[in-house]
């Protein structure tokens, strides 16, 4: 077996620090090379790094890589659910729709979404998520503005089945570049750093567009048309700055110095065993590891069930607002759906950052549930419009932190850079199916007190607390189960591509919950 090679940060003299960084320089660049098995076969890092030369280097990465898809997702987000505004302000009166047809074009959008989840993933890792991702971003843009310009049912659900097709690879696409940078433990909580733009989306477009309706006018447009082209003009112009502030790779990262750059790779490499590149080439055994690792399932089922909730309340928010204050003007209405975002943002960062120093994510999916059950309890339970209004908060709060934790935990739980895409993939398409579900919980003839929604809702999230305890006696027991295996004895005869395949069925793999 490969003797460890060392690096330490604690130096006695100015001759012994300098000796020891060139050490760490070496180790770090042997483990990044190409051909390299960063692990033993148990699954242990073969390098040692100095925590501080990572802190500088992860600093270093926070802020070339996360503001930039940061400002996408955000506008990702607005530009879904900003037909939600745009319903307050007169969309359904203007298109002539009646009865179910409002919940209509919101499906439709969710059917080129779960279509093309995985494809966008896959596509992203072979094209490169430095272009892929502002390419669709430029896409969706240009839908929002395109909505601005509809006078039917027809064209509506035209630009929103486009809509969702770009939109489709943003969510997992981000998840999957982010995978590149950073090891399984940090990865929660930088996930949490651009997905908190979802509840931020549902506060600041309630702010932008109360702002954007107190114009006469935009060119000729009027009403929610503006709402519509303002800010699908701003994506546009966002996502033709991305193609040339995102790097695609640590290895092309102008920015990180050649000894970063294998720092870079080897940190996240140490974490992957039996893997000797971190980009491995597109494999379609490595795919279907991913999406059929029981961890992968389980937790897309949670996020489809969670995304019922999250998913509603960015539609339904405006709606739910105005059964609880029916009196108040639509730009107070619109104001009123900005505070519960707000402490959903604050929750969508705790919670992964917890994750990330405690290195567990299940267990804060667990902890998240009770307030979402709660809200949904008084909902059920009152009908005082402070009370409902509170119930708000507690949802927001409870539900919005399960994207970073979700996609974090599939990501933590399969080995290599293939099964990593199809996995965030498959949990997100999943996710995506609970959207669907969502635009068809709160209808129309349910009004004010949509029981049925507000049940539903209260459903899924009990079912998310018992899955989420089950899943991870699941993954202790297995671990154990794992642990009484003979390794080497099980990996004899094999060869490096063989054993390279195994993906989480590799012995020395263990879950990480």
């Amino acid at each position: 077996m490969v003797e460890p090679q060392l690096t330490t940060s604690s130096e006695d003299s100015k001759h012994a620090v300098s000796h020891k960084e060139d050490i760490g320089k070496e180790t770090a660049h042997e483990a990044a090379e190409r051909g390299h098995i960063a692990t033993d076969n148990y699954g242990n890092s073969l390098v040692q790094f100095d925590p501080a030369a990572e802190a500088r280097l992860r600093w270093k990465i926070d802020l070339y890589i996360v503001p930039t898809v940061a400002l996408l997702y955000l506008f990702c987000f607005i530009d879904r659910a900003n037909i939600g505004n745009a319903k307050l302000a007169g969309l359904e009166k203007d298109l002539y729709l009646k009865g179910y047809d409002y919940n209509k074009v919101l499906s439709i959008f969710y059917v080129s979404y779960i279509l093309f989840e995985i494809p966008s993933n896959m596509t992203c890792k072979w094209i490169g998520p430095g272009w892929f991702i502002p390419a669709i971003s430029l896409g969706f843009g240009i839908c929002s503005l395109g909505t601005a310009f509809v006078h039917n049912i027809e064209a509506i659900c035209g630009v929103r089945f486009l809509l969702g097709a770009f939109e489709a690879g943003m969510m997992p696409g981000i998840a999957y570049y982010l995978s590149r940078w950073y090891r399984r433990g940090e990865l929660a909580f930088r996930l949490s750093l651009y997905i908190v733009m979802s509840p931020l989306a549902g506060a600041f477009g309630g702010l932008l567009a109360s702002g954007i309706l107190k114009l006469d006018h935009f060119g000729g447009l009027h009403k929610w048309r503006m709402i519509f082209a303002i800010e699908g003009i701003i994506t546009c112009a966002l996502s033709v700055l991305a193609f040339f502030t995102l790097t695609d790779r640590p290895a092309t990262a102008k920015w990180l110095t050649p000894e970063e750059k294998d720092l870079a790779i080897a940190r996240v490499k140490s974490e992957r065993v039996a893997t000797t590149e971190v980009l491995d080439k597109m494999d379609l055994k490595k795919s279907l590891k991913g999406i059929m690792s029981p961890v992968t399932l389980a937790t897309a089922f949670i996020f489809l069930l969670n995304n019922i909730t999250v998913q509603g309340l960015a539609f339904f928010a405006p709606t739910i607002v105005q059964t609880i204050y029916p009196k108040d003007k639509v730009i107070s209405q619109q104001l009123h759906t900005v505070p519960p975002y707000i402490v959903g943002a604050f929750f969508t960062l705790l919670f992964p950052y917890l994750a990330w120093k405690f290195d567990r994510r299940n267990i804060f999916i667990t902890i998240g549930t009770p307030m979402t059950m709660a809200g949904y309890i008084m909902f059920l339970a009152s009908t005082n419009a402070k009370v409902r209004y509170g119930a708000t908060f507690l949802i927001a709060g409870g539900a919005f932190a399960y994207g970073p934790l979700c996609n974090a935990q599939v990501s933590a739980n399969v080995v290599s850079d293939t099964a990593q895409a199809s996995a965030i993939a498959t949990n997100v398409m999943l996710g995506n199916i609970g959207g669907l579900i969502s635009t068809w919980s709160f209808l129309p003839f349910d009004k004010p007190n949509y029981h049925i929604g507000n049940g539903l809702n209260l459903a899924t999230s009990s079912t998310i607390l018992i899955l989420s305890i089950l899943l991870s006696m699941w993954m202790k027991w297995n671990n154990n189960a794992r642990d009484q295996k003979d390794i080497d004895a099980e990996l004899a005869g094999k060869s490096q591509h063989e054993i390279q395949e195994l993906d989480w069925r590799h012995p020395g793999f263990r879950w990480k919950p």
